[in-house]
C-alpha cells in the first residue's frame, strides 16, 4: 500500500473500534473500582453499585425490568443460552422455528440439538431479498413449538426482519391457544446500534445484543430474558445473573457496554441519516460495474450495510486486492472466515453457488467519510476487471437467479 493512501475500515459488521468516550468511562474499573461485585466489603459494594447502574440504564433502553437483564461473555453465549436453554428448560415442548439466514451462533446450537434428538427443527426459507415471511412463521407454529428465533437484522446482507409483526402473530397464537408458548427470541447484535430496542414494541421474550458491534468492549453482551421464561443455564457455579449465567461479572465490560449502548441510541438518528446517504452512494457506484447485484433488501436494510455480488470473481481475492489499497472489507461473516464455502446467507436468497463466491460486504461506521466511499468506487472497477481477466469463467447473468 502506498504511504499516502488513507486506511479505510469498512468491516464494522465484524467488529467496531472502541469509542474513546466509552474507554474513558471504563478506565476506573480496571484498577480503582476492581473488586468482585459479589463481595460484601466496601470495594465490592462500589463495584456492585456500578453494575446496578449499568443494568438500570440498559433496562431503560429496552423498556424492561432490571432483573430481566443478564450479562454474558458475548453475543454467541447469549444466543446459545437462549436457543439451548429454553428448549432444555421446557422439555414438554420440542419444536423450534428459526430461519435459514441466522447467525451461526443460533443455527449451529439448534442443529446440534436436532442431531441429538432434543428438538424438532423447522428452518424457514427467505425471499430473494433475505426477508422472512410473517405468514411462514405463523404457518409453522404448532402446539409443541417452544421457541421461535429470528434475527432482527442480518449481519451479512443487512436485511431488517419484520420482528414486531412476527411477535404479534406469536401473541395472537398464544391467546388463541391459551398458552404461554412459544417464546420469541431475536438476535439484535447488528441492530442494537441503529434500530429501536423497545421489547414491548418488538413483542420478544428474549433478545441478544453485544458490545463489539456498538463501539464498546469485546467479550461482553446482554441477554434479555422476560420474567417467567423458563431457561436452563449452560454455565453453573456461584449463581450470579439470576443463576442463568454464573461467574464473576466483567465489571469494566458491563460499564462499557452500557455506556456504548446509551451513546448509540442517543446518536442513532443523526448517524443513520449520514450513513444511509453514504451507503446509497456506494451501492449506486458499485452497481455500475457490469454483472453485479445488490444482496439484501434495497430499503429495509441496515443504514451501514452494503453487500454486492460480482460474477466471474472470487470475493476473497477482491478482499486481498482491496487490502493492498488500504481498504478493509470482507466477503461475509467474520465468524465463518475459516471456511472457503460461499455464505449460507447469500445462498439462502437463491443466488447460485458461483455468484455467491463473488460477494463482497462493505459495512460503514463512524469514521467513514464521503471521500472513503468515492475511493472504493474509484478502485473497485479496476479490481473486478483484473480478476475477471484472470478468471477461467464467464458466466451469464442468469446465475444471479
Amino acid at each position: 500500500m502506498s504511504e499516502h493512501k488513507k486506511e479505510m475500515y469498512l468491516d464494522h459488521a465484524a467488529t467496531t473500534y472502541m469509542d474513546s468516550r466509552v474507554l474513558e468511562k471504563m478506565m476506573p474499573y480496571f484498577s480503582d473500582i476492581f473488586a468482585n461485585p459479589s463481595s460484601f466489603h466496601t470495594p465490592g459494594m462500589r463495584a456492585k453499585e456500578a453494575v446496578i447502574e449499568a443494568r438500570e440504564a440498559i433496562a431503560k433502553i429496552l423498556n424492561v425490568r432490571v432483573d430481566e437483564i443478564i450479562f454474558t461473555s458475548g453475543g454467541t453465549e447469549s444466543d446459545n443460552i437462549a436457543v439451548i436453554g429454553v428448549p432444555r428448560g421446557n422439555k414438554e415442548k420440542k419444536h423450534v422455528i428459526t430461519s435459514s439466514i441466522e447467525h451461526h451462533a443460533v443455527l449451529e446450537p439448534l442443529l446440534f440439538l436436532q442431531k441429538r434428538g432434543e428438538i424438532e427443527l423447522t428452518i424457514l426459507k427467505v425471499d430473494r431479498e433475505g426477508k422472512v415471511s410473517v405468514d411462514d412463521v405463523a404457518s409453522a407454529l404448532r402446539p409443541e413449538t417452544v421457541l421461535v428465533s429470528i434475527m432482527y437484522a442480518n449481519n451479512e446482507i443487512g436485511t431488517i426482519q419484520p420482528i414486531a409483526d412476527i411477535g404479534r402473530e406469536i401473541l395472537k397464537y398464544r391467546k388463541n391457544n391459551a398458552s404461554i408458548y412459544p417464546y420469541f427470541h431475536t438476535d439484535a447484535c447488528q441492530a442494537a446500534g441503529c434500530l429501536d430496542l423497545d421489547v414491548e414494541k418488538l413483542h420478544v421474550d428474549l433478545l441478544t445484543l453485544n458490545g463489539s458491534k456498538l463501539y464498546g468492549p469485546k467479550g461482553i453482551a446482554v441477554l434479555y430474558v422476560r420474567r417467567g421464561v423458563k431457561i436452563e443455564p449452560l454455565v453453573r457455579g456461584g449463581g450470579q445473573e439470576k443463576n442463568i449465567r454464573s461467574g464473576t461479572e466483567n465489571v469494566s465490560g458491563i460499564i462499557g457496554l452500557s455506556y456504548a449502548l446509551q451513546l448509540a441510541q442517543e446518536e442513532k438518528d443523526i448517524e443513520n441519516t449520514r450513513l444511509i446517504a453514504l451507503r446509497d452512494t456506494l451501492v449506486e457506484g458499485l452497481l455500475k460495474i457490469p454483472k453485479s447485484r445488490l444482496n439484501g433488501h434495497p430499503v429495509d436494510r441496515l443504514p451501514n450495510s452494503v453487500n454486492v455480488s460480482f460474477l466471474d470473481i472470487e470475493g476473497e481475492a477482491a478482499v486481498l486486492y482491496l487490502d493492498a489499497e488500504g481498504i478493509y472489507a470482507s466477503t461475509g461473516s467474520a465468524c465463518a472466515s475459516l471456511s472457503l464455502d460461499p455464505s449460507h446467507v447469500i445462498l439462502a436468497t437463491g443466488l447460485s453457488y458461483e455468484a455467491a463466491h463473488g460477494s463482497m460486504r462493505f459495512t460503514l461506521g463512524k469514521r467513514t467519510t464521503r471521500q472513503d466511499i468515492e475511493r472504493v468506487i474509484e478502485v473497485m472497477p479496476g479490481i473486478v476487471e483484473k480478476l475477471r481477466h484472470m478468471s477461467p469463467v464467464n458466466l451469464d447473468m442468469k446465475y444471479f437467479g
